[in-house]
């Protein structure tokens, strides 16, 4: 039975990582609800491959 409710699980990738033109890219996966916070949301996450913690925008 599929879950009810305001939750969605939404994908975070790192906006400094694509400037940098490195191959791999940093993603996170989260949930989030989508009545309280109907904007894309922006955390501050760790990217290894950058080795520091940089913004991540939700994708899609």
């Amino acid at each position: 039975m599929a879950k009810k409710g305001n939750r969605v699980q939404v994908i975070l990738e790192c906006t400094e990582h694509k400037s940098t033109g490195l191959p791999s890219t940093s993603r996170y996966i989260t949930v989030k609800n989508k009545k309280n916070t109907p904007e894309r949301l922006e955390l501050k996450k760790y990217n290894p491959i950058l080795k520091k913690v940089t913004v991540h925008k939700e994708i899609k």
